[in-house]
């Protein structure tokens, strides 16, 4: 895992067309944008393993 620090603004690129940017940090919690084209899906873990989960039921037999 690759870890990186950023201030508040700061943003990091993830190959030549996704930037996620540190917008607010308060207390324990930070919110990111995450800038990415329209055909990458982005979500957060619990729901990307929801919909993991739920497909996974749709496959079983």
């Amino acid at each position: 895992m690759l870890i990186l620090t950023r201030k508040l603004g700061e943003s990091l690129l993830i190959g030549d067309d996704i930037s996620i940017t540190i917008l607010n940090m308060r207390g324990n919690q930070i919110k990111i944008g995450v800038n990415a084209p329209k055909e990458v899906s982005v979500h957060r873990e619990e729901i990307y393993r929801r919909i993991k989960a739920s497909q996974d039921k749709k496959d079983t037999p």
